[in-house]
């Protein structure tokens, strides 16, 4: 698939639920409305289209949330995507996750192919970990991560960088990535959704983060990349990377090969922007075929944007989309 920008997408990112165990700050309001659960779609409606994407060309598929794995029996969607994987056309299926539950699903998800996962984890300080994300308790996060580690997964650390909240920390994080073998990608806040916090008093540009962190470690440019927004950078003191996704002070669409699928069938072309196609009613329709569903993917693909619009300075606290991080994934 081609969009009108020439670029080939390659990448699809699946929120199989909306629903998390956690309240992150910068992610959701504390009383958070989510959807009815008969607006979802089926496990196996979302293993379908996933199916129609991977015969379109899509070789990566990422599962998010919300928190992915709190949606009921969700490893049957892990296991039949895991068995697209090679021949049937598909590179690599991961996750993002905020690690609450992966002690419980490591080695399911190694069994199902999965090889390599995103944690979500902004602080190393268990009262800040509390306060981040409303009632969390990190042991659980950090049993998760090191149970992934043990079955054999790649571990990639994912911290949004707050200003005033974890940003005297950073050189901590790389010398406790370091220590286990992790690689870590800084994250800047995104103005998605209502939240009670002022985004303004939030953002912290990281590029900025990055001059700090060089005044202790050798960072050194690298080609490196999984597919994803991030900039990498080799640290020479721990043999790890550092990742950087800048949607505010780096605009990354240039190189944008990715879409997101929500848990109702909506299909956003960019995280930035409000248009999106809706891939559950040809899928639902009596007598649809699978072509149906290629075509309206297809007909998306084409209004594909060239970019977002994420500029937390000119619009002061307001997000630029109303929509939270949790409806389209993190």
């Amino acid at each position: 698939m081609i969009d009108p920008f020439g670029r080939s997408i390659s990448y699809l990112r699946v929120s199989v639920t909306d629903r998390c165990d956690l309240r992150c700050v910068y992610c959701m309001a504390e009383d958070m409305t989510f959807l009815p659960k008969a607006e979802l779609l089926t496990l196996e409606e979302l293993d379908r289209l996933c199916g129609t994407f991977v015969g379109l060309g899509v070789r990566k598929i990422r599962l998010t949330g919300g928190e992915p794995l709190v949606r009921r029996d969700v490893m049957t969607l892990f296991r039949s995507l895991g068995a697209r994987l090679g021949t049937a056309g598909l590179d690599e299926l991961t996750l993002t996750t905020n690690g609450t539950q992966l002690a419980r699903y490591a080695e399911e998800l190694h069994a199902a192919g999965v090889r390599r996962v995103n944690v979500s984890l902004d602080t190393l300080d268990p009262a800040k970990f509390t306060a981040a994300t409303r009632w969390g308790k990190i042991d659980k996060t950090l049993d998760g991560i090191f149970a992934a580690k043990a079955a054999g997964l790649a571990v990639k650390i994912n911290a949004v960088a707050l200003k005033g909240f974890n940003e005297d920390e950073f050189d901590r994080m790389v010398a406790w990535c370091g220590e286990h073998g992790f690689d870590l990608c800084l994250i800047e806040t995104m103005p998605l959704g209502e939240i009670e916090a002022d985004r303004t008093d939030q953002y912290l540009p990281l590029s900025l983060v990055r001059r700090r962190l060089a005044q202790t470690w050798t960072l050194t440019d690298t080609d490196y990349a999984t597919g994803g927004p991030a900039r990498y950078v080799t640290v020479a003191e721990t043999g790890r990377r550092i990742g950087f996704i800048t949607p505010l002070t780096h605009n990354f669409c240039e190189s944008c090969n990715r879409v997101r699928l929500t848990c109702t069938g909506t299909l956003y072309m960019c995280l930035g922007q409000e248009d999106a196609a809706d891939l559950r009613t040809p899928l639902r329709r009596p007598g649809a075929t699978e072509e149906d569903v290629r075509e309206a993917i297809v007909a998306a693909i084409g209004r594909k944007p060239k970019g977002h619009d994420f500029v937390i300075e000119r619009r002061g606290a307001a997000p630029a989309l109303s929509r939270h991080m949790s409806v389209t994934g993190g």
